[in-house]
């Protein structure tokens, strides 16, 4: 997502409290050890707008990403014990990408790419998906993708989240709105010739800038740029469960959860971001239970403060001021083609 609303405002905000808050532990941001799901930074300068992420199912400590809108058909692999990027894939049989938002992998090591964003909430008559085989080989290649027309049952939308149930295939997508938004189902199986067409199938209470199913599929975890909700899946039928330990960042758009499902991983923009870990909510007691008052959609469900983050609360609660008294000024983005 290029800087383009109020949410920006309130990184900028942010930034200088970041820079006095206390270093993270190395259990948040070490990428000292194992396969590196400690949390680490993305030190690849071609990744400046790092948008989705993905746990690799060939390749343990791996984690797949790629840019927002103009960089082209890539994605990177990243090796979570360093850093870098140890492969960079190049997508073919498919067009100019407008809007790469988000990056899901499904069942038989199928990477799933959606290029679904949509600045102007509308613009766009169809978006696209594309899949394409997990390489076995991580070095630089040219792999071969499907393409696939894809379309909203009521009306063309702005979204950031794309995800694949790890059991059964189908590809999910939701959407982004400020008030909270809809999980949309596709077809059970996606057509490379004809229009997907995507239908709302529940509402989540969310500003949402990514997605992740749990690697066993039970667990649906949703974020936003202040917090997190965590569903069960329930056979799609979600139930709110409570609150994800969001951590502070500049422009959090990215989730996933580590190949063992033990550790949330949450990505943000920019140049050397950091990728941080959490504890999956659960067993680790880090996420709050939703509680009766529930969240309002604007604050993205809220997130739980973790220990000695009380300037991060301040930063939080100055952003979201910055979001709301302001959020009138917000002007659409030029339109990019």
């Amino acid at each position: 997502m290029r800087p383009r609303s109020l949410a920006l405002l309130a990184g900028v905000l942010l930034t200088g409290a970041l820079a006095a808050a206390p270093a993270a532990p190395a259990s948040a941001a070490g990428g000292t050890g194992g396969t590196g799901d400690k949390g680490f930074t993305i030190t690849d300068p071609r990744i400046a707008e790092s948008s989705g992420l993905a746990a690799s199912h060939l390749h343990p400590g791996i984690y797949w990403t790629h840019n927002d809108s103009g960089d082209g058909p890539y994605i990177y692999a990243v090796d979570s014990a360093t850093g870098k990027t140890v492969a960079r894939i190049t997508l073919s049989g498919v067009g100019t990408p407008r809007d790469v938002e988000a990056i899901s992998i499904g069942p038989d090591n199928q990477i799933y790419v959606g290029d679904i964003g949509d600045n102007l909430d509308g613009s766009w008559p169809y978006v696209w998906i594309y899949r394409l085989p997990e390489p076995k080989r991580l070095v630089d290649q040219t792999v071969r993708a499907t393409q696939y027309v894809v379309k909203y049952s009521n009306g063309a939308r702005n979204a950031e989240s794309l995800i694949v149930h790890p059991r059964t295939g189908r590809v999910y997508i939701i959407d982004k709105k400020e008030d909270g938004g809809h999980l949309y189902e596709g077809p059970a199986t996606l057509s490379p010739t004809g229009t997907n067409i995507f239908e709302p199938v529940a509402a989540v209470d969310l500003w949402a800038t990514d997605a992740a199913f749990s690697p066993d599929g039970t667990q649906l975890a949703v974020r936003g740029y202040f917090g997190g909700i965590y569903y069960d899946w329930n056979g799609g039928k979600i139930k709110r469960e409570g609150r994800l330990d969001v951590p502070l960042q500049k422009q959090g758009e990215s989730i996933t959860y580590s190949a063992d499902g033990t550790k949330l991983m949450y990505g943000s923009e920019g140049t050397d971001s950091p990728v941080q870990a959490e504890d999956v909510p659960g067993g680790s007691g880090k996420a709050s239970p939703s509680g009766g008052s529930g969240s309002a959609a604007g604050s993205d469900g809220g997130s739980s403060p973790s220990a000695g983050a009380k300037v991060g609360a301040v930063a939080v609660g100055v952003a979201v001021l910055a979001l709301f008294g302001l959020r009138r000024l917000r002007r659409p983005s030029a339109r990019r083609h």
